[in-house]
């Protein structure tokens, strides 16, 4: 055995056992190809615990989590949970304790699958976004005061560190040289605006490129203007770096691009500790129990989990499976419109990385 990872794995919420369950096959698939071990431990954090406990994460969850290779998640929402009590409990909480402060998502449009931008095809849509993931307006500063009131006063504080901008700018910066593509990083910010966080975004950007990347161009671009280019000009872009607002909303619109939510993975890093890896769509409670939803986002995932844990054939193997099927196989990628059941497709992923 070339090595053996222990991967926890947090199905969640709706639909999000049944991707995971696809996604862990395809993962075993590929470990038996390539020849190294996959040991799993499910934890049941989510909405359902939610309702039986009152809790959140239980005591010791986050230590517990340490222990592992890797984080493998499905999805977090519950219909009957109010919004953010899961997402702030279990989700933000995870990546600020354990401090994976960079958002990895690639927007990459893969061959068969539908783009709603016309005349653009895979080689237009080929990019990553990097994403600062535990500071901004997720930092959870700000308060309220006379609440329920007319005279209500509601403040969320956008908090941007030297420190914390550095690490992410170097890592997107690095990632730049990696690709080898057009070896460009774009800062997507608003310092036209946000004259203070931009500011230091801007200073940063710049004094690391200038000083340690002068191979890697460096490009900027207002995050409303990005929107715009996003549907114009995706080709323009390789590798960004962006605050974690921006980043939130961004990548949603790269999803788009590059086909929907049932293709889009992410992935919560920290490169010295333990990272969380995700398909970015929700729970999607409606679809639950039908085997009916697209897994191929948490497939991708998976992938991603395999090269940040060092098997980067294996991940190239399973994004190579992916896109011969959804060239040659599925119909669309939308939730009872692909042509297959969620197994099935899991199965076709499958079978094809042992072509």
């Amino acid at each position: 055995m070339a090595g053996e990872y222990r991967i926890a794995v947090i199905p969640g919420d709706g639909t999000g056992p049944e991707v995971i369950r696809e996604g862990l096959k395809v993962i075993r698939a590929a470990a038996a190809r390539f020849g190294f071990a996959i040991k799993t431990k499910e934890f049941d954090f989510g909405g359902e615990r939610y309702k039986r406990t009152g809790e959140t994460l239980p005591d010791g969850a986050v230590g517990e989590l340490r222990k592992f290779d890797a984080i493998y998640l499905g999805a977090i929402g519950h219909p009957d949970v109010a919004p953010g009590i899961l997402e702030k409990g279990i989700l933000l909480r995870l990546r600020f304790e354990l401090d994976q402060y960079i958002n990895l998502r690639p927007v990459k449009l893969y061959p068969g699958v539908k783009c709603p931008l016309a005349g653009k095809g895979p080689e237009d849509i080929d990019f990553v976004v990097v994403r600062e993931n535990t500071e901004d307006l997720y930092s959870g500063m700000g308060g309220v005061q006379y609440k329920g009131t007319p005279n209500e006063v509601a403040t969320q504080i956008m908090v941007a560190t030297r420190f914390g901008v550095e690490r992410c700018v170097r890592f997107a910066f690095e990632l730049a040289r990696r690709r080898a593509k057009k070896k460009t990083l774009h800062l997507i910010a608003k310092t036209n605006v946000l004259t203070w966080c931009g500011d230091l975004w801007w200073r940063v950007f710049n004094e690391v490129g200038e000083k340690d990347f002068p191979d890697i161009k460096r490009e900027y671009a207002h995050v409303d203007a990005a929107c715009m280019w996003f549907v114009k000009n995706p080709e323009w872009f390789d590798v960004i770096v962006t605050p974690n607002m921006f980043g939130d909303i961004i990548t949603d619109l790269g999803a788009m691009i590059q086909g929907g939510m049932g293709i889009a993975a992410g992935g919560n890093l920290n490169p010295g500790g333990v990272s969380m890896f995700e398909p970015i769509g929700g729970s999607a409670p409606k679809y639950t129990g039908k085997n009916v939803i697209n897994p191929l986002a948490a497939i991708c995932a998976g992938a991603m989990m395999l090269d940040h844990l060092g098997e980067a054939k294996a991940a190239r193997a399973v994004e190579a499976a992916v896109m011969h099927v959804t060239a040659n196989k599925l119909k669309d990628l939308a939730a009872g419109r692909m042509g297959y059941s969620t197994s099935e497709v899991g199965d076709l992923v499958a079978g094809a990385l042992g072509r």
